[in-house]
């Protein structure tokens, strides 16, 4: 996991705060799908933003399911805030497949 320090973190926060979500997780929840998209968002980016919708949180808090796709990417978690999170990843560091 790439380790930010707080001034990293407020960066990203300030820069995402206005922007829309690029990727939903629906009832289907951390899909081998949605974690493919999530590294290839990261390796892009660096910073994804993802929006879980209430369906996938019937038996999990949103910080558990941000907590197991940052983990499964090997992100490091910016955020959570309500049903939204952010992950940050530094580029060419490339997540191992599970």
């Amino acid at each position: 996991m790439s380790k930010l320090t707080a001034g990293m973190k407020r960066r990203i926060k300030r820069e995402l705060s206005m922007e829309k979500p690029t990727i939903w997780i629906g009832k289907g929840g951390a899909s081998p799908e949605i974690v493919k998209e999530v590294n290839k968002q990261l390796e892009k980016n660096e910073i994804v933003k993802v929006k879980i919708l209430k369906s996938a949180l019937e038996n999990v808090t949103a910080k558990h399911v941000a907590s197991k796709i940052a983990d499964m990417t090997e992100a490091s978690l910016v955020e959570v805030r309500g049903h939204t999170f952010i992950l940050y990843r530094r580029r060419g560091k490339v997540a191992p497949k599970k």
